[in-house]
């Protein structure tokens, strides 16, 4: 019995890294399948100090780009232990982005080091995951990545699409643009200062909060969805969001009876989706 338990952890040892490296293939082989089977353009693209990973429809050009922004995926192992990889175990922004019924060009773009470890994760350190993941480093990145796919589709306007912590960054995103017609979030971390403190988390240092530039964005339309049964990040988040915008703000908060923090948003996307174009154009 003694040489068991000597043994086990020298098991554990070996067997272990393995079986993450496994997941960690699984991971990333979803989402490239995921587009290239909708018919979309998946490649790698250098924006930044970050590559990052981008799908692209093939709908022709139009004036206004929809981006889908990826939550903030796998981004810790366990309370306290950074994940090796921040792939998400579900891309769910994919997910919303190949389900968006609209004519008008659309993309997906994957956080800093989602789908591109190891051989394309240039700067890729847990922070940009962890702490720093709505840090101006990543900011930069993806905005440079969004300037790039605004050329190339030829569009003058964005609509930003945001999923969990993708919700976050398109309204920090949208605080430093002038071309962002739209902000659509989807179960969002909005205020980091109330959720860290609601979960008793660490604050999440050299981030940037997205409720501190709510003022900055008072005048895009905006459209927060959230699902009654979320509980990771849950309605109370958005709310407090919302409070910090000043009275004459653009902004709806919907709340969906019965979806979570990743179930129902895909299956139901067309519809949410198609209601929020037709109000924005009203």
């Amino acid at each position: 019995m003694r040489a068991l338990r000597r043994v086990t952890p020298l098991l554990l040892a070996l067997l272990v890294p393995g079986a993450l490296a496994a997941c960690a293939s699984s991971r990333q082989a979803e989402a490239p399948e995921l587009a290239r089977a909708a018919g979309w353009h998946w490649r790698i693209m250098s924006a930044g100090a970050f590559d990052l990973a981008v799908a692209s429809s093939q709908r022709g050009a139009g004036d206004t780009l929809t981006a889908y922004l990826e939550g903030d995926g796998l981004a810790y192992a366990w309370r306290g232990q950074p994940a090796l990889d921040p792939t998400p175990t579900d891309p769910v922004a994919l997910r919303l982005a190949l389900a968006d019924p609209g004519k008008t060009p659309v993309v997906w773009i994957g956080r800093p080091c989602q789908y591109t470890l190891p051989d394309r994760g240039r700067n890729c350190r847990s922070a940009a995951w962890t702490e720093r993941r709505y840090a101006p480093e990543i900011l930069d990145s993806i905005g440079a990545a969004l300037d790039a796919l605004e050329r190339q589709s030829g569009a003058r306007r964005l609509v930003l699409v945001g999923y969990s912590g993708g919700g976050a960054v398109a309204v920090l995103l949208a605080g430093r643009r002038r071309d962002v017609a739209l902000i659509v979030t989807v179960a969002a971390d909005l205020d980091l200062g109330y959720w860290t403190r609601r979960e008793h988390l660490s604050p999440l240092t050299g981030s940037l909060d997205p409720a501190d530039v709510a003022a900055a964005v008072k005048a895009i339309p905006q459209v927060h969805f959230t699902g009654a049964d979320d509980d990771v990040v849950g309605t109370d988040v958005a709310r407090a969001y919302v409070a910090r915008l000043p009275p004459d703000a653009h902004a709806h908060l919907v709340e969906v009876p019965g979806f979570t923090h990743a179930c129902c948003w895909a299956r139901d996307w067309p519809s949410l989706i198609s209601e929020v174009n037709t109000t924005a154009s009203r």
